[in-house]
């Protein structure tokens, strides 16, 4: 017994549908914010863009959600952890 040719599954051959295919969304890779703009810096003090990755919960958006690069995330994470203990960040919502 020979394996099915790729792309062709046995039961869509058996059915006698053998041309159609599902089409899949393939989804955009996020670019990182800050390298799109070349920041250096993820600045504790600006809060407007640190809300930008902060949901109504408190918690810090993980990477795959944001877009963001590794190293930017985790410049991100200490800005925000600074932001929380100064209090110019809730840590958690009500």
């Amino acid at each position: 017994m020979s394996p099915a040719p790729r792309g062709r599954s046995t039961a869509s051959s058996r059915d006698g549908k053998t041309g159609t295919r599902k089409k899949f969304f393939v989804r955009r890779r996020k670019v990182c914010k800050f390298c799109a703009e070349k920041l250096e810096y993820v600045d504790w003090k600006d809060v407007k863009l640190l809300q930008g990755f902060i949901p109504e919960r408190g918690k810090i958006l993980p990477r795959r959600i944001s877009g963001t690069c590794a190293l930017h995330q985790r410049k991100l994470q200490t800005a925000i952890k600074r932001a929380r203990s100064i209090a110019l960040l809730p840590y958690a919502t009500d």
